[in-house]
């Protein structure tokens, strides 16, 4: 499947594909970490000179549709359709020439003591699997320009992948965190068969539908029943639904859910073109734990958004959530071992076609996870092959990518080019300032 996969992968790029394969290898056989691309030209599998790297990913040419298409037929067919949706930041904050940079959170970075920074925002979407490791399927990715609407952005995301999945299998559910609007996706997502999972701040205040009137009424009809206030428990009803489980991490697991609420929209942000704000009926869900894996922690009651075609599985739904933190370790992964965020790279386009080849060679060490040799370093444990971290298997791909060969074509010549001319200069470079978009 990974020759398969690898030379499906070379027909994606329909320019400059040669150099464009041989830089995605030389990412995954470099045997330290990527902290400088060009230094990337140096590894054998990289055939061409140094000026072919970033030529390749400034002139060449990805077809995003068939590569997309390929990371979902090749994804893990035994993994349940389960998906987190998360954006992380490429940092460009000092990239004065880089257009399209907006002002994006970022955990790691601060600008003027505040977690911004300027740079390009992507979004990722990646198959969630139960098993208790760090390893997910990256399927999509997007970049969130300034001008676009991030909500909007998210639910075409989504459509867009549910489109590619099989229609009949189980629904698809795509997990959020408690950064998105769950009412928006739900309304945008009620025509799409999917499922949406989001969590909610624990102030948040729903109403059920009001008791039709008894009698003869004056007035304009009720739209919205009693106050369900997350945070005060006297205005919760009984359950509709309710499980009691148990988990060897968390202790005795307490799972209620609500159907039928809805939050009281007003006419203004994403609603103020209606004649009437809509209401969109959900499912919320609360989940209460007995203790946490780390005594450290402060327990805190987690409240989850539901929506979708029939009724949640309250089982599903707070496992669910807990696997989304796996995109995590996928994004810590691909910026410090990768290098994904390393390239000073000037146009967003060529930012486009490095995340790509990142989470082709992602999709690689996936499928050679079970044919690579565990190279372990003497400190650590040997491992069974289903138990190989990311970074393992990395190790091993160098020896792997000799046997499986390469389907890119070997460089025409390496005799360098004759250069700029001489007494010749470039003109300065255009500035874009980074865009603050209003609230």
């Amino acid at each position: 499947m990974l020759k398969e996969f690898r030379s499906d992968l070379y027909g994606s790029y329909t320019c400059w594909g040669d150099a464009l394969f041989e830089l995605c290898d030389a990412a995954l056989c470099a045997p330290v970490a990527v902290v400088s691309v060009p230094s990337l030209s140096l590894e054998p599998v990289f055939r061409r000179s140094h000026g072919s790297l970033y030529k390749s990913l400034q002139r060449g040419r990805i077809d995003e549709d068939t590569l997309r298409r390929l990371l979902v037929a090749k994804r893990p067919l035994d993994w349940p359709l389960i998906f987190a949706v998360d954006e992380s930041t490429w940092a460009r904050c000092d990239a004065e020439t880089s257009p399209e940079r907006g002002f994006h959170y970022s955990a790691t970075k601060h600008s003027n003591g505040k977690p911004i920074v300027a740079g390009w925002s992507y979004q990722w979407i990646c198959q969630l699997d139960w098993a208790p490791d760090s390893w997910t399927a990256p399927l999509d990715a997007m970049r969130i320009k300034p001008s676009m609407d991030a909500t909007s952005s998210t639910i075409d995301q989504v459509k867009r992948m549910v489109s590619l999945l099989p229609a009949d299998k189980a629904v698809p559910m795509f997990v959020f965190d408690a950064g998105y609007d769950p009412i928006a996706i739900s309304n945008g997502l009620e025509e799409t068969r999917a499922q949406v999972l989001v969590r909610l701040s624990s102030s948040r205040v729903f109403h059920p539908d009001p008791t039709p009137p008894t009698g003869t009424t004056v007035g304009r009809p009720r739209r919205h029943g009693e106050r369900f206030v997350l945070g005060e428990p006297e205005t919760w009803k009984a359950p509709d639904a309710a499980l009691t489980t148990r988990d060897p991490r968390y202790g005795n697991v307490s799972v209620q859910a609500w159907h039928g609420l809805h939050p009281k929209l007003h006419g203004r942000g994403r609603w103020r073109d209606h004649d009437k704000p809509p209401i969109v009926r959900g499912t919320v869900i609360r989940v209460d734990v007995e203790h946490l894996p780390k005594a450290t922690y402060s327990k805190k009651t987690l409240w989850l958004w539901w929506s979708g075609p029939g009724l949640p599985d309250l089982d599903v739904c707070w496992r669910a959530y807990l696997r989304r933190f796996d995109i995590e370790h996928t994004y810590r992964f691909v910026k410090s071992t990768m290098g994904w965020t390393t390239p000073s790279l000037q146009t967003p386009e060529q930012a486009d076609r490095w995340t790509w080849l990142v989470i082709a060679a992602y999709c690689q060490l996936r499928l050679a996870r079970p044919l690579v040799e565990d190279l372990r370093l003497p400190w650590e444990r040997p491992k069974d092959p289903g138990q190989l971290t990311p970074a393992r298997v990395r190790r091993g791909f160098r020896l792997l990518r000799g046997t499986i060969g390469t389907p890119a074509n070997p460089p025409k010549s390496r005799t360098p080019g004759p250069g700029r001319p001489k007494g010749t200069r470039k003109p300065p470079r255009t500035r874009y300032p980074a865009v603050k978009r209003a609230a």
